[in-house]
């Protein structure tokens, strides 16, 4: 279909979206969501269209969740194109987010209104504008209340290009972050979210304030431990760069871990049947332990004989 009839099309759309019946206003909707979901081009020619924008933004603020769930739909498709996030990351519409994440109309309004939110924040741009208007505040908040909720994996998503940038770092350690993520690295059932969670924590941990917040987090060596034990692959490479990180930074967790008695053995494990960059990783952590000036209780012969 040419540039021209999809133009056309368009305005038809949003004249039946003005219109006030229910059912033409779906249908119009519903072409829309068709008309960008795969073409970019699509997408820039309904941005560019005087008044869509400020309409769909209206309609996803509808008390009907259909109307909701497709406006909403509409606004992603537009977001994916790079040259449309940041007109689309008014404070207004943030502010709307946060709301909509809070307290969602339904399970699927917060599944895409996260994934919206996702989309928004990965321009860098658009990270520091999130911070500033208390979005990270909000995400914590969300995740900690529907920890196993449908829309917990594009919280989190969100939450972790969010915290590539410094500024929201901090605010996420102080929103209290750490233990939460902490708690979705432990479960083992969902483990999709256990590996989300110890990226945001190994991104968190690049910065002091995280880093802090880790090492001061009780037993937490042991717990790592006990994620390096589990299955999944994208887990233990997380739990590993933390402990790396812990390890350059306190010559204590180190020796916490050389007190556990399976620590060197897991590790082991690891080094020969990981992927590669756990592997690498793993090795990282057998050189360090083996390379600390030991104390009176923990001497090198006792280390070797572990090993």
């Amino acid at each position: 279909m040419s540039s021209l009839r999809i133009r056309e099309a368009i305005v038809e759309c949003l004249d039946e979206i003005r219109s006030d019946s229910r059912e033409n206003q779906l249908k119009a909707l519903q072409t829309l969501v068709s008309i960008t979901k795969v073409n970019s081009q699509n997408r820039n020619l309904l941005a560019q269209t005087d008044g869509a924008i400020s309409i769909l933004l209206s309609l996803s603020k509808s008390a009907s969740p259909a109307v909701e769930t497709l406006a909403l739909t509409i606004l992603f498709n537009l977001s994916l194109n790079p040259n449309l996030k940041q007109s689309l990351a008014e404070m207004e519409n943030i502010i709307y987010l946060n709301s909509a994440i809070l307290a969602p109309a339904s399970a699927e309004s917060s599944k895409l209104a996260a994934s919206f939110l996702c989309s928004l924040a990965m321009l860098d741009k658009n990270k520091a504008k999130f911070g500033v208007a208390g979005t990270i505040q909000v995400l914590v908040s969300a995740i900690s209340s529907r920890s196993h909720g449908p829309a917990s994996h594009h919280l989190l998503s969100s939450l972790a290009e969010l915290v590539q940038f410094h500024g929201n770092c901090t605010v996420a350690v102080r929103s209290g972050a750490v233990p939460m993520l902490l708690k979705f690295a432990g479960n083992r059932d969902g483990e999709d979210l256990a590996g989300t969670s110890l990226a945001i924590l190994c991104l968190l941990a690049r910065f002091e304030e995280g880093l802090s917040a880790l090492r001061k987090t009780d037993e937490i060596v042991g717990s790592m431990l006990e994620v390096l034990k589990g299955r999944c692959m994208l887990s233990k490479e997380g739990a590993a760069d933390i402990l790396i990180r812990l390890f350059d930074e306190s010559e204590g967790c180190i020796r916490d871990a050389l007190r556990l008695p399976d620590f060197l053995t897991v590790l082991a494990d690891v080094s020969v049947r990981g992927s590669g960059r756990a592997r690498e990783k793993a090795g990282s952590l057998m050189k360090k332990m083996m390379e600390v000036n030991l104390d009176s209780h923990v001497d090198g012969k006792y280390l070797m004989h572990q090993w």
